[in-house]
């Protein structure tokens, strides 16, 4: 399961203590205190978006709030102004529409796509925002059009925007989707160094909500014993945060122990 990323990454000293407080809620999953702490400054633009934002990404980690985040997002959309603002409304309505389609709650695979080619139209190609854009766009190559080479070259796009903007928290998502096409195609050693990048980023800026993910995603690019042991660490993670991510559940159940074969194998009988 893909999910999503915003830009940022994390906070430091010199941070401003809104954003601050802020990052602190939603790096727990708690996303609608979070936006409630910006919801006296939606009047201008960047705060109306980073409040939409926050909801939406809530949509996708619990798969509820779609109402909250769709009046969000409008309210966002009506306050911008610049081209910059309207790409990044646009990109963030782009990526509602991919939550409500990959979690089958409905199809909105082609509003998703529209929405993403305003925000390509609008952005200038040096903006800071085309790099959570480049990464979106490829979510939707991987899992709405299932083409893996499309959603590679879009994932390396984001990966060197982000890195050259300093996008700490969207480098950990762009190596996890790296690793996991490298995973698909069997490339063990460079999936496990990008599903490992991505754990370390999301440790060392506390992403604690993006953590048990991580964790289960190294765990599939692990041998035993270490793949039961990180699997484990993450269902505790997973437990401790009410079990957000909702859709990781899944991943985290117990796997079926493999059964010796007795007599014949399968392929003989």
């Amino acid at each position: 399961m893909a999910h999503t990323a915003m830009s940022g990454s994390g906070t430091t000293a010199g941070d401003d203590p809104l954003q601050t407080a802020v990052w602190r809620l939603r790096s727990r999953g708690c996303w609608t205190d979070a936006a409630a702490l910006l919801a006296p400054h939606t009047a201008t633009p960047a705060p109306a978006l980073q409040r939409a934002s926050l909801l939406v990404e809530r949509c996708l980690f619990t798969g509820t709030g779609w109402p909250e985040a769709e009046d969000a997002l409008r309210s966002a959309e009506a306050t911008a102004r610049e081209d910059h603002e309207r790409g990044a409304a646009a990109c963030e309505r782009g990526h509602l529409a991919y939550a409500s389609t990959v979690l089958g709650v409905r199809d909105r695979a082609d509003e998703a796509r529209a929405a993403l080619g305003r925000a390509a139209a609008l952005l200038d190609p040096t903006a800071p925002g085309r790099a959570l854009l480049d990464f979106r766009r490829g979510l939707i190559a991987e899992h709405l059009s299932d083409s893996p080479q499309s959603a590679r070259a879009a994932y390396r796009r984001a990966h060197a925007a982000a890195t050259a903007h300093g996008e700490t928290l969207l480098l950990s998502f762009t190596w996890r989707h790296l690793a996991g096409l490298a995973l698909r195609e069997g490339e063990l050693a460079e999936a496990r160094h990008g599903f490992s990048e991505s754990l370390r980023i999301r440790e060392e800026l506390g992403y604690l909500v993006g953590t048990a993910p991580a964790l289960a995603a190294l765990a599939d690019a692990e041998p035993e014993p270490e793949a039961t042991r990180l699997r484990e660490e993450a269902g505790r993670l997973f437990r401790l945060l009410g079990g957000v991510p909702t859709w990781l559940a899944d991943q985290l159940a117990p796997r079926a122990p493999v059964v010796p074969v007795v007599g014949p194998r399968a392929a003989d009988v």
